[in-house]
């Protein structure tokens, strides 16, 4: 029985030599006649080889779902792409939430855009946004993590074969979500694959978050596809002299959102911000925090000046609420989120 998964597995064709093939019988002499001679040679080797039925049976093992582009269930966001992918590899289910932002940012993450990342990612989620990134270490983890705690949905869209996740150390994180990949098992990482699944990430979302991103980063690269899909694209400022924020703060100049907080988040995607959470905090954590919103800005000796807390408590708190997101550092001193 013709096997479109075979056609697909099929070194040589890509999305545009597969729609011409579907019109066909997919025999291999239908093959040689309609795509050359060297793509039906190709297409007779997979078959002697069963490589479709031995990739069917890994995925199911794995818990996969094959989804090829001549499905019904094929997502419209990806079949609309100059190259999509000709078969996704998902373990879970697509983004179905009504609204999904792509997160996405710098793999050397400062702590104070890890802490915001992962709030903000969590009010989103609490809001019903779904959240959907790269699984890579820093802002993307973050992202995750945020939803995760939200109780919010998230997707990690892999750059390599979904045996083959990259980085392990989110091994962890990936098995809590949802996860999606274009490559054929077995597939390693690689440089030239990750722009692939940045597009992905666009495609998929209908805005993407720049937190904190170098002048060369990869994320402007999915940023660029965002514009290239009319997605918006929003960024979150830094200081102009951190080389870390550089490329945001480009973005910013060439039109992008600028984003504070999870409201102009929200208002981006045409939603509206729930009522906010106010901070559980006790005892000495809360006479910091209630320091610092009076000062609104202060260094940590002005805090236990402030408190009558030893220095070096206060710095442990305020490393707390850090974590929390409830304050951020710049140039040793505190402000509240």
């Amino acid at each position: 029985m013709p096997d479109p998964l075979a056609l697909a597995l099929t070194p040589g064709v890509g999305p545009k030599r597969l729609a011409q093939a579907l019109q066909t019988d997919l025999s291999p002499e239908a093959i040689a006649r309609t795509l050359g001679s060297e793509v039906g040679r190709a297409y007779r080797q997979t078959l002697r080889e069963g490589r479709a039925e031995r990739e069917r049976e890994r995925a199911q093992r794995m818990g996969l779902r094959l989804i090829g582009l001549w499905e019904e269930a094929y997502p419209e966001r990806l079949r609309h792409l100059d190259n999509p992918p000709t078969v996704l590899y998902l373990r879970g289910r697509l983004p179905g939430n009504p609204k999904n932002i792509g997160i996405v940012g710098t793999r050397k993450a400062s702590p104070w855009a890890v802490a915001w990342t992962q709030r903000v990612a969590r009010e989103l989620a609490k809001a019903g946004v779904g959240v959907i990134s790269g699984l890579a270490l820093g802002v993307d983890a973050a992202a995750h993590r945020g939803a995760l705690e939200g109780g919010g949905y998230t997707l990690g869209v892999l750059g390599s074969g979904m045996d083959r996740l990259y980085p392990p150390q989110n091994r962890a994180l990936a098995e809590q979500m949802h996860l999606l990949s274009e490559f054929p098992l077995g597939t390693p990482p690689q440089a030239g694959l990750f722009p692939r699944r940045n597009r992905i990430v666009a495609a998929l979302a209908d805005a993407v978050l720049v937190v904190e991103a170098g002048e060369k980063s990869g994320s402007l690269i999915t940023a660029r596809f965002a514009m290239e899909l009319g997605r918006d694209v929003l960024a979150v400022p830094g200081r102009p002299s951190d080389a870390s924020s550089l490329g945001c703060n480009r973005l910013i100049q060439d039109g992008a959102g600028l984003v504070m907080g999870t409201e102009d988040v929200l208002n981006a995607l045409g939603l509206r911000a729930p009522a906010a959470e106010q901070p559980v905090l006790q005892g000495p954590e809360a006479q910091v925090y209630r320091a610092l919103l009076e000062l609104s800005e202060a260094l940590p000796d002005d805090l236990a000046q402030a408190t009558d807390l030893p220095p070096s408590e206060v710095l442990s708190l305020l490393t707390l609420l850090e974590v929390k997101g409830l304050v951020q550092a710049s140039g040793g001193r505190y402000r509240p989120v």
